[in-house]
């Protein structure tokens, strides 16, 4: 697998407490979307880099186990105070106990950020674009920034972004802009969740600035609208755990493939199995590469011909597809 450099703004630390035949099991990691993207990423067997701000005695904690986990850190270290939540799941599902978002960065923080991650990136050549758990803690400014500055020095920017954020990146040109139906209605792009609605609002967002969409759906198929063309990507729903990471599972396991060389086709392929597996595990952003790999065979990728939810759409073999999408 090739290289992948993660902006990952202010990542956090997580508690969870799990239910171990009645005794309370915590499980203490680190986490924030850019931490599970570069876990499944190293998973998968891609070179990771990850560049964030780590601040206080938190942030000395995330930063460590960060590093254990394989991934290179290029640190900032932070005057301020890093993130942190626990969450207690012994009944089944999450309960917040106490979350703390974090300290919004500094001018000088984000400065020192931003460089680090346009020299990683040019040296990589491939970027995911992760959020932060507090809104505030990075203009948005800074994502059109990055987008424009990596993508003019060569790179492939790859974004798991929504609202603001998004649309700032946009305005900077990207690659690939993964998102998920309900953040296209939140964000008030799409009226609903039908995917007529959703092709409209995946084609809106290539005009803004993103040569590849992708929209999740949940259980249903997602979305691909890549040189005006679009795609439904089938994979049978597993059992699930926690759905939590899924999204960013995908975003890895795609991002894995480009940087490897490979097309737009087998890197929805790979991060659509990768999200798979994950909704079946507890660890956010975990998965097992050989399992993962497994699962490609029953992703399938097919045209959207407009049909109603429920339709079946006619199979379109790999080879045929794949004369159909752009080479990454």
């Amino acid at each position: 697998m090739g290289a992948v450099v993660i902006f990952a703004p202010s990542p956090v630390l997580t508690v969870t407490v799990e239910d171990l035949e009645g005794a309370a099991d915590i499980h203490v990691h680190a986490g924030g979307q850019g931490v599970w993207q570069a876990r499944m990423l190293t998973a998968l067997g891609a070179s990771v880099t990850m560049c964030a701000v780590f601040s206080g005695e938190i942030g000395d904690v995330v930063r460590h186990l960060v590093s254990d986990e394989g991934v290179r850190v290029l640190p900032v270290e932070g005057q301020g105070k890093s993130g942190a939540y626990i969450h207690d799941r012994r009944g089944g599902e999450r309960r917040v106990v106490a979350e703390a978002p974090g300290d919004r960065l500094s001018r000088h923080e984000l400065d020192e950020l931003y460089g680090l991650t346009l020299q990683a990136g040019m040296e990589a050549g491939t970027v995911i674009l992760s959020g932060a758990v507090r809104e505030d803690a990075v203009p948005a400014d800074v994502y059109r920034r990055l987008a424009a500055d990596l993508g003019t020095a060569g790179c492939r920017v790859i974004t798991d972004l929504a609202g603001e954020r998004l649309a700032s990146a946009l305005a900077g040109g990207l690659s690939v802009v993964k998102i998920a139906d309900y953040e296209l209605v939140d964000s008030g792009r799409a009226a609903g969740t039908d995917p007529h609605e959703l092709v409209r609002a995946m084609r809106r967002l290539a005009e803004e600035g993103a040569d590849s969409v992708i929209v999740t759906r949940a259980h249903k198929p997602s979305l691909l609208l890549d040189e005006g063309e679009v795609s439904e990507i089938q994979m049978p729903q597993l059992q699930s755990v926690d759905t939590r990471g899924a999204g960013d599972s995908l975003t890895a396991g795609m991002a894995a493939v480009l940087a490897d060389g490979g097309s737009l086709h087998d890197a929805v392929v790979l991060g659509t199995a990768a999200g798979a597996q994950n909704v079946t595990r507890h660890g956010l952003g975990t998965g097992v590469a050989a399992t993962i790999r497994r699962l490609t065979d029953l992703v399938k990728v097919v045209p959207f011909e407009g049909a109603e939810e429920g339709t079946q759409a006619q199979q379109a073999t790999p080879d045929e597809l794949a004369r159909k999408i752009r080479e990454q």
